[in-house]
């Protein structure tokens, strides 16, 4: 079996916060419907993620994004907030976190393929957001082997505008994780993985844990969304 190494993608805030070299795959996003329920997680300041509104008062990540990076402990969540759409200087809403629910079988530190499944969070926003200003992203039944999804990320390179990256294959779906094609960068822990259909708006079928390296190349790993998800969603509300 080919080697497979997953690296959490978290960042620090401190690190450069430029715009990202376009290639083939990576565009601005501006002109993907419903691209402003993806934002960023300020993490106290120090760190960041990707998250993606999914409620109006609720929002998807990565669990290992409300760990602090340095020290391995839970954060704070009133030191997060959810610039929701930011892009530049501006968001279409900001709000701050009052509550964290966790997979149940998530262990921070451990690492691998499997604990990938257990590696999303749900946060509880202190006031909704008006889907009059940024509409949640629909959610979906996990991708099968083959499908094509797209990833909507920030980054350390891009960490005021998000990127989207198209048309990835999906390597390898199981129960407890997927790995796809998509090459994502640290802070982008968190992302939606989407799946997009003719005329119709981005559904939300998987959440980014973290990069890898599979066969000496670069992929993603990420969380199936099932019924976990459902639970989370109450112990948040």
């Amino acid at each position: 079996m080919r080697r497979l190494l997953g690296i959490a993608a978290a960042v620090l805030m401190g690190v450069s916060a430029g715009a990202a070299a376009a290639d083939g795959q990576r565009a601005p996003v501006q002109s993907v419907p419903g691209w402003e329920a993806v934002g960023r997680l300020n993490i106290g300041g120090r760190a960041m993620c990707t998250a993606s509104l999914i409620a109006p008062d609720m929002v998807l990540t990565a669990a290992h994004c409300m760990y602090d990076i340095r020290t391995g402990r839970a954060v704070d969540p009133r030191s997060v907030q959810f610039e929701a759409g930011l892009n530049g200087r501006q968001s279409k809403a900001a709000r701050r976190v009052s509550k964290v629910a966790i997979h149940a079988g998530y262990q921070h530190g451990r690492t691998g393929q499997f604990q990938t499944g257990t590696d999303i969070a749900v946060l509880r926003l202190e006031r909704p957001i008006s889907a009059d200003v940024v509409r949640p992203l629909a959610l979906a039944a996990p991708p099968e082997r083959g499908a094509r999804v797209d990833v909507m990320s920030y980054s350390h390179s891009n960490a005021t505008s998000p990127r989207l990256q198209t048309a990835c294959q999906v390597l390898v779906a199981r129960q407890m994780s997927l790995i796809t094609t998509c090459r994502v960068d640290l802070g982008a822990s968190g992302s939606p993985v989407l799946q997009s259909r003719p005329g119709r708006a981005p559904q939300l079928v998987s959440v980014i844990s973290s990069k890898a390296e599979l066969g000496g190349k670069r992929v993603s790993l990420a969380a199936p969304l099932g019924r976990a998800l459902q639970t989370l969603m109450r112990q948040a509300g």
